[in-house]
């Protein structure tokens, strides 16, 4: 298999001799915690989710965080990384792959994010993962979260870039929560900046879990979903 007029192969290897792949797939960065889930849910007044839950999700081992949360202020060069994963991930999967955007904080320009890019991807159904897993992972993506009670949601990390691709069956409504609130977000100065201001507030703050993080941001996105959907 081939990305960028280079196999796969090469590209890993790449990795493993700590060489530069800007030129190749952009800058490579790893975090040790990657249980964090899309915080747009309609549980707004959830309670942060236990280790034996968030474990529960997690495939392999659930690792904690405890340290404050690292973020960064937008990179313009956040849309080409994920210009370059898109590419790669159709390559691999093809016409399975029904819809591809690039979502979560770093699809927003102006606002802070972690340099973690989030993609959503949309198959025909998400549950059975024989149509598209084992494609990803013969090239190294990894499954890490699993979520059958919660629109069958999965997560992957790649293989170099570091991305979550978050993966929806097609016509499920989180697919349209998620996309409505980055555009929103993309259009509306002021909740941006409402929205960044919590952010670097809980990001202040030690978190045993990036999860936790997410599910802290829960008021303040719900509450900004309510003016997008007013209007519309």
């Amino acid at each position: 298999m081939v990305f960028n007029n280079q196999p796969i192969g090469f590209l890993l290897s790449k990795i493993n001799q700590n060489s530069e792949l800007d030129s190749i797939v952009g800058p490579v960065f790893f975090f040790m915690e990657v249980e964090q889930m899309p915080s747009i849910r309609d549980d707004s007044n959830s309670i942060s989710k236990s280790d034996k839950e968030i474990q529960k999700a997690t495939v392999g081992e659930s690792k904690p965080h405890n340290a404050l949360i690292i973020l960064h202020e937008y990179n313009p060069h956040w849309p080409t990384l994920f210009n370059q994963e898109a590419n790669r991930i159709r390559y691999i999967l093809g016409s399975k792959v029904l819809q591809l955007e690039h979502v979560g904080s770093t699809s927003v320009p102006g606002l802070c994010a972690k340099p973690i890019i989030d993609i959503l991807m949309v198959v025909k159904n998400s549950a059975d993962e024989s149509t598209y897993v084992s494609d990803l992972e013969e090239a190294d993506y990894t499954l890490r979260i699993r979520e059958p009670e919660w629109f069958e949601h999965r997560l992957f990390k790649g293989p170099d870039t570091d991305i979550n691709l978050h993966v929806f069956s097609e016509g499920a409504s989180e697919v349209d929560r998620m996309l409505r609130f980055r555009n929103w977000l993309r259009t509306s100065s002021s909740d941006r900046d409402k929205y960044a201001t919590v952010k670097r507030n809980l990001a202040g703050r030690e978190w045993r879990h990036v999860q936790h993080y997410a599910d802290a941001k829960n008021s303040i996105v719900q509450e900004i979903m309510e003016r997008a959907k007013a209007i519309e």
